[in-house]
């Protein structure tokens, strides 16, 4: 049975569990969410997650959301991506809750705000500190990748899948791949892997499609 994926293009948090599915070898086909038309506040779609937020995924009679959940899920049906050890489950874990905390909260709401709202509207005071937020995060993961070519273990895991959800996105928002080299290495390696796509090719939806 085919797994479906609700999502649109522009959302990093569906990315994530995008990208994991994609890499995983698993079957699965995404479903688009009108996200900017409203969609996602619509009786229906609040119906399949009270949440109102991007990604849901069916799979049969199994509904789950949260990019984590649904990460964490393929990679256990998939037995791909997933720690070799339980030690190695617990620091994946570890790197997703960092990540939904500390990195994709900043990087989402910088993108969104830096391109997404219009410009006469953007908060420039809350931009200038998101900025410092993203800055301080950004830094970690680098100094964490550097010797190291994977998060977690000698191979690419649902950690750096979180990681780099947003990462891969071309519109602006105060990320540099030239500033941090060591995240720059690790995004061509993650680009490198077999069925690797960018955001906009793998699921439906994107600015252009609404300029």
């Amino acid at each position: 049975m085919t797994i479906k994926l609700y999502c649109f293009g522009e959302s990093g948090n569906a990315y994530k569990a995008a990208l994991t599915l994609q890499l995983s070898g698993l079957e699965w086909e995404p479903v688009y969410v009108d996200f900017f038309n409203g969609e996602a506040r619509s009786p229906e779609f609040r119906e399949m997650n009270e949440m109102g937020e991007i990604p849901i995924m069916f799979d049969g009679d199994i509904k789950l959301t949260q990019s984590g959940v649904i990460q964490d899920y393929v990679s256990s049906k998939s037995g791909k991506l997933g720690g070799q050890s339980a030690a190695e489950r617990r620091e994946i874990l570890r790197w997703l809750f960092w990540d939904n905390h500390k990195m994709s909260s900043q990087a989402g709401m910088l993108r969104f705000l830096m391109n997404f709202v219009p410009e006469e509207k953007r908060p420039a005071e809350v931009i200038a500190w998101q900025q410092g937020r993203l800055k301080a995060a950004l830094t970690t993961l680098d100094g964490a990748l550097a010797g190291r070519s994977w998060l977690v273990g000698d191979r690419i895991t649902t950690a750096d899948i979180a990681c780099c959800g947003y990462l891969f996105y071309p519109e602006p928002f105060s990320f540099e791949r030239a500033d941090y080299p060591n995240i720059d290495a690790w995004l061509d390696r993650i680009a490198a892997q077999p069925g690797w796509k960018a955001p906009y090719d793998l699921m439906p939806g994107s600015p252009a499609d609404r300029a």
